[in-house]
């Protein structure tokens, strides 16, 4: 199936939200429906993200926020232009497991303000059709990530430092944005979803 133009979809939230899950799983969902889709996450496996993910099983250090920052955009800067902008321009559906909303919440939890990220952001990057914000209680979202992973939470993964990211995430509004409460059945929050993208694509999607 062929649409009239490209759209963008941001998936944002805590680790252990089940962004990436439903993220996936939409992708899956609109597969099936003879849409081209297209999966990214950020950051990406690039070598400005491969230093963010060192980031994560290290430790800030010695790196400031400023500078942790400024890798996340070179980061993104890429991903815009090697992946993100081809695809809209190729009329694909882009799904962002995290986008630049994730950088403003956390980032802006280290004491930048998260205002100001966002617009260095779209000065550059495409701002998404859509950007589902998901949320579950934080003691859920730290067992869940105890459970998936062996080493535990990273870095960022601080009840304090997540209680300020969650905050901030409680700040963006308007029409893009669409709240998710993570903690019913994967089910509902995936009907949930599904309703949202036949709503913006009417016509091109079955139930």
């Amino acid at each position: 199936m062929t649409l009239e133009r490209g759209y963008l979809i941001a998936f944002e939230g805590i680790d252990g939200t089940g962004k990436s899950t439903h993220c996936h799983l939409l992708t899956e969902y609109l597969q099936s429906n003879g849409l081209p889709v297209l999966r990214l996450r950020e950051p990406t496996q690039g070598p400005w993200g491969r230093k963010i993910r060192n980031l994560l099983d290290r430790g800030r250090g010695e790196i400031s926020p400023e500078e942790e920052l400024t890798w996340f955009v070179n980061d993104r800067k890429e991903d815009v232009e090697r992946n993100i902008r081809p695809a809209l321009d190729q009329k694909k559906i882009v799904l962002m497991d995290r986008y630049y909303f994730s950088t403003a919440a956390y980032q802006g939890a280290l004491g930048l303000n998260p205002q100001t990220i966002l617009r260095e952001n779209e000065a550059f990057a495409p701002v998404p059709d859509r950007v589902f914000i998901f949320a579950a209680p934080l003691p859920v979202c730290l067992e869940r990530i105890r459970q998936s992973r062996n080493s535990g939470p990273d870095a960022f993964e601080k009840l304090d430092y997540l209680e300020k990211v969650q905050k901030i995430f409680d700040t963006f509004t308007g029409p893009r944005f669409r709240r998710v409460g993570s903690s019913v059945s994967q089910e509902k929050v995936q009907a949930r979803l599904r309703d949202a993208m036949i709503a913006l694509l009417p016509g091109s999607l079955n139930r």
